[in-house]
């Protein structure tokens, strides 16, 4: 209890600290727990690599059984975020799902000694307002999820180990909604600022465009989009654009990003997406010698599911899946490389 106190007030003495000091492109600061410097995701100062994974804690608070594979970052679906409650006890929403609020999300994952992304995947739980694929600006709940956003901002700002990303997997995979690398900056600059302006200092995450999966746009934009953007983390998606090419063009691709240095993780990888299956392995095995974060798609019991990670008895799920779930507890218990 001692050590969680000295944490959180070691983070408030720091935060106008980190305004004042941090108009440099992710530079860090002595004493904020989690920041982001050049490639690199800190702890105190100390480069990390976290190996995690998505989950649905939102339905069944409790990441006490990710602790054997050594899963030390969750990456949090929030498909209801209209009626997900931040605090409190669980609600039936209007689906008929009962929802966790983030917050006992996060105090699970905290006492896991795990940190949390909270991810806004959809808006009222049904499969019409999932956010991927949508421009932001174009849905009907544009100005309401910005006042969500907002009220999460305000409530985590004093809890570090709680990042925020501002919206899962935006613009079309294929650019025909007329998407541009200016409407990528416009839109992610305005949902940072909604956060920021609730002097929440915290590391926010900032998907790339085609559905997660084009990083063109950080090469493009990237280093003008972090000028006077502080703690911001770029998630790329690890699918068909990665995991259907060849050796040299994953290196190239990740090494132009690091030249560059560009802060990014994975924040999404399986072994299937839109129907082909694949292998994820060489992507993994070249993002862990980088010491690049990721997180797996999906912590979920279901050996029907072919992207799920475990059996509904609790084994790894290696199920006609290139024996996903192997392999990515081999990947999590593997010592951290940052």
């Amino acid at each position: 209890m001692r050590k969680k106190v000295f944490f959180y007030a070691l983070h408030l003495l720091n935060v106008a600290v980190l305004l004042i000091s941090c108009s440099d492109k992710n530079e860090y600061i002595d004493d904020v727990p989690y920041t982001v410097s050049g490639i690199k995701i800190l702890h105190f100062g100390t480069p990390k690599q976290f190996i995690g994974s998505n989950a649905f804690h939102s339905f069944g608070a409790g990441s006490n059984d990710m602790n054997a594979w050594n899963i030390d970052i969750v990456r949090e679906f929030v498909g209801n975020v209209n009626e997900n409650p931040i605090s409190g006890t669980p609600i039936q929403d209007s689906n008929g799902s009962y929802l966790h609020s983030l917050q006992s999300i996060v105090n699970s994952n905290r006492e896991n000694n795990k940190v949390t992304i909270l991810c806004a995947f959809g808006w009222n739980g049904t499969s019409e307002t999932l956010f991927s694929g949508k421009r932001p600006t174009q849905v009907y709940w544009w100005n309401d999820f910005k006042t969500k956003l907002q009220q999460w901002a305000q409530h985590f700002k004093n809890q570090p180990d709680v990042w925020i990303e501002v919206w899962n997997e935006p613009y079309r995979y294929d650019r025909t909604d007329g998407y541009t690398d200016e409407i990528w900056y416009s839109d992610m600059n305005e949902l940072v600022s909604i956060i920021r302006n609730e002097n929440n200092t915290n590391i926010i995450v900032v998907p790339c465009a085609e559905q997660g999966q084009d990083e063109s746009v950080l090469v493009n934009k990237g280093n003008s989009f972090l000028q006077t953007r502080p703690n911001i983390l770029f998630d790329i998606h690890g699918y068909e654009k990665w995991l259907l090419t060849n050796d040299s063009d994953i290196e190239n691709r990740l090494q132009l990003l690091q030249t560059k240095n560009l802060p990014f993780f994975f924040g999404e990888i399986a072994p299937l997406n839109a129907g082909i299956l694949m292998n994820p392995e060489p992507l993994l095995s070249k993002l862990h010698s980088r010491g690049i974060s990721i997180c797996a798609w999906v912590w979920k019991y279901d050996e029907n599911d072919t992207d799920a990670l475990l059996t509904s008895s609790g084994l790894p799920n290696n199920n006609s899946n290139n024996n996903w779930g192997s392999t990515y507890k081999e990947y999590c218990v593997k010592p951290r490389n940052p």
